[in-house]
């Protein structure tokens, strides 16, 4: 049984990852692309959460998921491709001045933000039964 303490903090995680969506959209519609792109990473620590495991840097995020939950098929492979290219553009997004994100980039990450929440949230039903 998950102490409640983790489960209160991947829940917390979970909405957040919900919230930022909303908010990516919101960015996107209204041409803030590189805002939008900025927004990826909640759904992953809300499954850290439950190992009480954590990390600094999003680039460890994406690596222990691929170890952990990717690559043992826990989540789909391909959930775990698309966080890499998440982290990617996110990194472009934060640290390259002159980096212009497109508007087909932008929705291609939001599609792929969508699909990670999705995987996370199905993880997380098939544990509580």
């Amino acid at each position: 049984m998950l102490d409640e303490r983790r489960v209160d903090l991947c829940n917390y995680r979970m909405k957040n990852s919900e919230d930022s969506l909303t908010a990516a959209e919101d960015c996107l519609e209204k041409g803030l692309y590189r805002d939008a792109i900025n927004r990826s990473f909640y759904a992953i620590k809300a499954l850290l959460a439950l190992e009480e495991v954590d990390f600094k840097k999003n680039k460890d995020v994406v690596a222990y998921f691929n170890r952990t939950y990717a690559a043992t098929e826990k989540i789909p492979r391909e959930i775990g491709r698309k966080l890499a290219r998440l982290q990617q553009k996110r990194e472009k997004s934060d640290y390259d001045d002159f980096y212009i994100a497109s508007k087909e980039e932008t929705m291609e990450q939001i599609e792929n933000t969508k699909s990670v929440i999705l995987a996370v949230k199905d993880y997380l039903s098939r544990m509580e039964n």
